[in-house]
């Protein structure tokens, strides 16, 4: 357990990959709403 094992998160990052244990950061698009805001404070 630790930086040679490829199920854990310390491996994962080691081994430069993802999966489950390490997940990769969800780009959110901004809904209508905050668009709608966005354009009203320019």
């Amino acid at each position: 357990m630790g930086r040679g094992d490829k199920k854990s998160r310390r491996g994962k990052i080691a081994n430069r990959s993802y999966g489950a244990r390490r997940p990769r950061k969800i780009k959110r698009r901004p809904t209508v709403e905050e668009k709608i805001s966005l354009k009203k404070k320019k």
